[in-house]
């Protein structure tokens, strides 16, 4: 099993070994930018996802349904969702009806069931990737204790093996009967 120095760096000043894991670029701005004062790392931020995580993304963007879906939870979770609420609905008590209760009120609740289902969508995900990464977690942690049982093992036959040829040479350098210190 060859191991690689943790120290080591490629080219671009970046961890050489960076695993089983996939890495990109953050998401936002452009890497190591950072404010006037502040530090700049010697090479951009790196984001490195556990291979669960690429998997699920791959097979989501293959359904448009589940795009449809990761699109709209992601709108629905956001402040802008709220804020577009806000203006919707002073609008509409306002502006557009004189009695506004009965009308929004059902547009409300269909909204909510809507939502409600799409949170549904989301923790149905959320619950089957934790699922799948626990079982790539679990095969990965049992391959790593047969690893580790198996070198266990390799090291205490060599240690036996070992101190049996140490015992054997002193043996034969010293035969029984005879004190080490004579010659």
């Amino acid at each position: 099993m060859a191991t690689s120095d943790p120290d080591a760096r490629n080219s671009q000043g970046r961890p050489a070994d960076a695993g089983p894991m996939k890495q990109t670029e953050p998401a936002s701005g452009a890497p190591g930018r950072a404010g006037a004062g502040a530090k700049r790392a010697p090479w951009p931020a790196v984001v490195r996802h556990h291979p669960v995580v690429l998997a699920q993304q791959a097979q989501r963007a293959q359904h448009f349904q589940l795009r449809v879906a990761d699109l709209i939870t992601t709108y629905a979770g956001s402040m802008n969702f709220v804020y577009l609420h806000i203006l919707l609905f002073a609008v509409w008590m306002l502006f557009i009806e004189r009695s506004p209760w009965p009308t929004l009120t059902l547009i409300v609740s269909l909204e909510a069931i809507f939502l409600s289902t799409f949170v549904m969508i989301g923790q149905n995900r959320q619950a089957a990737f934790q699922q799948a990464k626990a079982d790539h977690d679990f095969t990965e942690q049992e391959l790593e204790l047969k690893t580790n049982t198996e070198l266990t093992r390799e090291i205490d036959r060599l240690t036996t093996e070992l101190h049996s040829r140490l015992l054997a040479r002193r043996r034969s350098v010293n035969p029984p009967g005879s004190s080490p210190g004579q010659s």
